[in-house]
């Protein structure tokens, strides 16, 4: 501390030392980035550590990337050096000989991933007790972005199992920039007593913020090609037709702008799509060569070699010559790659959690603001203009997710998931751990400790018969079981022991043709319509083996611009969006584009009078605005296709083939339907097996496990029942 200049202490870093450096209770300090949340866990760890010199202890700090486990080993380690306390980076790009080193004398702090940690149990079960033996902390770095998840659920089984060969409770210590609501924190920290956490929340961010939203009117196709003399030809696919918009006014002005204002400084780029990324860092690279300048720009995206991304990396952390990363979620948690002036958002934000930590890496300078660029495209309207259009979706939610960010509000995470899957994945590793278990091991170690406590004995009794017809386990006589032919095979294979597959992109294909391809969260019916490429398809086969949806073209109007293909959009999110539309006073980080467009938007609400009803249309077909978030509205429709209503969640609106009383009629007949009889509901969705061993499940535990983490049956009801109410 000293050797670094520090002349006092930050908030966190003072509160942290009373409640860390005895070791004796679970500890949650959320920061903001750059708030040295590091330092404030390890000033008081590494004083325990050393403070009892009867033994050597250990910390396992466990993080969700290991780039970030690198760049923590280098931090951590002159944090260390003259401690004589070793600090041991745990990945599959670390030499075996280090981490024998780490298992003959394990002591100093042990950098892992729970996938690695997941290995240690699999392959080292036995000699997992002498290794943890000197264990006094489990940290877990980046707490928000386990919530909710498999790989979440995965940590928590992993931290009890760790507690379970340690013979006690270890305290556990979550660090994190972004946390909803707090009492989600805790109940994932420690499952079993969430009350018993102490909470360290740091008031010194302050940071002042800089905004300005961009809105950008598309040119009508004929203008885009006379501007750039290339007419299509004849005979050529709809695709390459559809490839024109390269080249479309409205990403030429954005990439132009940017060159502008970005140009000599380090900036982040967030375009919502990799194609996007890849379209953006080629033009500002073009624009470099045009002018004669060394390249700034750099893409990074999870597609990309390691080599690549870590070239994009090394120049932005370089910082001289300046560089901009066109990246994905790629570059959202704590990576350290220096100084960055700005953050530019293309197209609405996945969610505002995202962009709060997006944002968090800009304005790290004392004094300096953090400063957010974000540019919304729109196309003119027509008479056909779909209401996503008329209502200028994109920019309104982005103007709503803006204003929350503002008042310090983010989504919390979904933390009601039952992960299922993870639990096959978990019983695998146990019983390879201790060489065979019982039913009644599995029940204490796995779900008695609170990880999976949403799961029944009878449903994991279920389970565990499914395992075994899948050849998963096998039992011997004395009930112990044991990893069954396919088992075996696949706890040996190095994909065991992460818990969730990487988000995988369907490829949409028309009379054999590929159309491209695109990330699918929704649920899939056969005969639902998509929007792709500016156009309407219906889907007439899904794949799931082949990730293939086979589709023919759709009739209907022209499509919205904004596809919303991004995360699941939160209730707050969309309440915000009528507030928006409500108000009638300009919107002060607007350029005039844009607030000219918002100001279309709120003409066209009022006209409709979505103010006071929420349902549009005419007397064939309605839009229902419910003004939630997509859990509840895909459950919506779900269920109004359920009671034999064409109905297809478009984002802002379900779209409905009946007239405004009808809609109202079957709204009536969806409130009485029974939220817990999900079979009926479910059984024509064609995508439920989103997590890796989801394959695994009995059918009736595969449709809970779904419906937990992906739909709001219970509120859909119930908002069905009170818009059907209305005369």
């Amino acid at each position: 501390m000293w050797s670094q200049g520090w002349t006092s202490l930050r908030d966190a870093q003072e509160w942290a030392v009373p409640a860390l450096v005895d070791a004796d209770r679970d500890v949650i300090i959320a920061a903001s980035t750059a708030a040295g949340k590091t330092e404030a866990a390890f000033l008081p760890i590494l004083t325990n550590l050393l403070n009892d010199n009867a033994s050597a202890g250990a910390v396992l700090y466990i993080s969700p990337l290991k780039a970030l486990i690198n760049d923590q080993w280098d931090r951590l380690s002159r944090l260390c050096e003259r401690l004589e306390l070793p600090v041991v980076a745990w990945h599959g790009d670390v030499s075996a000989s280090k981490k024998q080193r780490f298992l003959k004398s394990p002591q100093g702090i042990l950098l892992i991933t729970p996938e690695s940690l997941e290995a240690l149990f699999v392959n080292r079960g036995s000699s997992l007790p002498g290794v943890f033996q000197s264990l006094r902390y489990i940290v877990v770095d980046e707490l928000h972005a386990f919530i909710g998840s498999e790989r979440g659920k995965q940590l928590q089984s992993l931290m009890q199992r760790v507690e379970i060969v340690v013979g006690k409770a270890l305290p556990r210590i979550g660090l994190s920039a972004t946390l909803g609501e707090m009492s989600l924190a805790r109940m994932f920290l420690r499952p079993s007593q969430p009350d018993g956490i102490t909470v360290i929340e740091s008031k010194s961010s302050g940071q002042e913020l800089q905004v300005q939203v961009r809105g950008y009117i598309e040119r009508p196709m004929q203008q885009v090609i006379s501007a750039h003399g290339s007419p299509s030809k004849a005979g050529e696919s709809e695709t390459e037709e559809a490839s024109d918009e390269d080249l479309s006014s409205s990403k030429v002005s954005i990439a132009s702008h940017l060159y502008k204002v970005l140009r000599g400084h380090n900036n982040l780029i967030f375009p919502n799509r990799r194609q996007e990324v890849e379209w953006f860092a080629d033009r500002l690279r073009s624009l470099c060569e045009q002018d004669g300048v060394p390249n700034e720009f750099w893409p990074h995206h999870g597609s990309l070699s390691k080599e690549l991304r870590e070239d994009a990396e090394r120049a932005l952390k370089a910082g001289d010559p300046p560089a901009s990363a066109v990246c994905t979620t790629t570059l959202e948690l704590g990576i350290d790659i220096g100084n960055i002036k700005t953050v530019a958002q293309i197209g609405c934000p996945p969610s505002v959690a995202s962009l709060r930590q997006r944002l968090g890496r800009s304005g790290r300078r004392p004094g300096e603001p953090a400063t957010l660029r974000a540019y919304c495209h729109e196309v003119p309207l027509t008479d056909k203009s779909d209401l996503s259009d008329q209502l200028r979706e994109g920019l309104v939610q982005t103007i709503a997710m803006i204003r929350l960010l503002i008042a310090g509000w983010f989504e919390p995470p979904r933390s009601q998931g039952m992960h299922a899957s993870t639990l096959v994945q978990q019983c695998l590793s146990t019983i390879a751990q201790l060489g065979g278990a019982t039913a009644a091991q599995l029940w204490g170690n796995l779900i008695a400790s609170g990880s999976f406590a949403s799961v029944s004995k009878s449903e994991l009794i279920s389970l565990l018969k499914g395992m075994g017809e899948k050849e998963l386990v096998v039992q011997d006589s004395s009930g112990l079981l044991l990893p069954g032919e396919l088992g075996e095979r696949l706890i040996n294979h190095y994909e065991f022991y992460t818990a969730f597959t990487s988000d995988e992109e369907f490829r949409l294909l028309r009379d054999g043709k590929p159309l491209g391809s695109l990330p699918v969260s929704r649920p899939l019916t056969k005969g639902q319509r998509i929007i792709f490429g500016g156009r309407r398809w219906q889907v007439q086969d899904v794949d799931l083996e082949a990730k293939v949806i086979v589709v023919t073209a759709a009739r209907g109007g022209q499509p919205p611009q904004f596809e919303g293909l991004g995360a699941q959009v939160h209730d707050r999110v969309r309440h915000e969006m009528k507030n928006v539309l409500m108000e009638t006073t300009p919107c002060p980080f607007l350029d005039k584009q844009a607030q000219t467009l918002l100001d279309e938007a709120r003409r066209n609400f009022h006209a409709l009078g979505l103010g006071s009803k929420p349902i549009t249309g005419s007397t064939s077909s309605s839009h229902l605005l419910t003004w939630q978030g997509d859990y509840t509205n895909d459950a919506l429709a779900l269920f109004l296709n359920h009671v034999g209503i064409p109905c297809d969640n478009t984002g802002l609106s379900l779209a409905i083939g009946l007239s405004e009383v009808d809609t109202l009629k079957a709204l009536r007949v969806v409130g009485e339907l029974d939220a817990t009889d999900i079979a009926p509901i479910l059984e024509n969705v064609e995508n439920m097996i989103r997590e890796k061993w989801d394959w695994a499940l009995p059918r009736h535990l595969l449709m809970r496990s779904f419906a937990s983490s992906h739909l709001n049956l219970q509120d859909a009801i119930e908002l069905a029942r009170t818009i059907g109410a209305r005369d």
